[in-house]
């Protein structure tokens, strides 16, 4: 399986999803631009743009991961266990769940610098 499109595809699905919810609280809110200094949206666009500002930097390290052949089982824990972790990040956000937020937000760094380490060590050992 190529996980590097099952996570674009999953990663733009979530992004898609949290952009849906914004929508959807602009509507049932009636605020059309900006947050309304309504906390509601505020945590909505917040989501959405948190879930964003990660999960495309994450798709560069995983393409260029790709290219350093690190294996089917590892890239399958990458990408998956990536999303997972930021669509509990997003939940976590939505429904105020500080502790929830607080392991997903550490999770998502600890993938993150994984994921370099894996690529910086692969580009010295060569």
């Amino acid at each position: 399986m190529d996980y590097f499109i099952l996570y674009a595809a999953l990663g733009v699905l979530l992004v898609t999803l949290l952009a849906m919810n914004v929508s959807m609280t602009r509507i049932r809110l009636k605020i059309g631009n900006g947050d309304g200094n309504n906390a509601t949206l505020k945590k909505a666009i917040r989501a959405h743009m948190n879930a964003f500002e990660h999960v495309l930097p994450f798709a560069v390290i995983l393409f260029a991961l790709t290219q350093v052949s690190i294996g089917a089982q590892w890239m399958a824990f990458f990408a998956i266990g990536f999303i997972l972790v930021r669509a509990l990040h997003g939940y976590a956000m939505l429904f105020s769940k500080f502790k929830l937020r607080q392991v997903s937000a550490g999770l998502t760094y600890l993938f993150e610098l994984l994921g370099c380490f894996i690529l910086l060590f692969k580009l010295v050992s060569v």
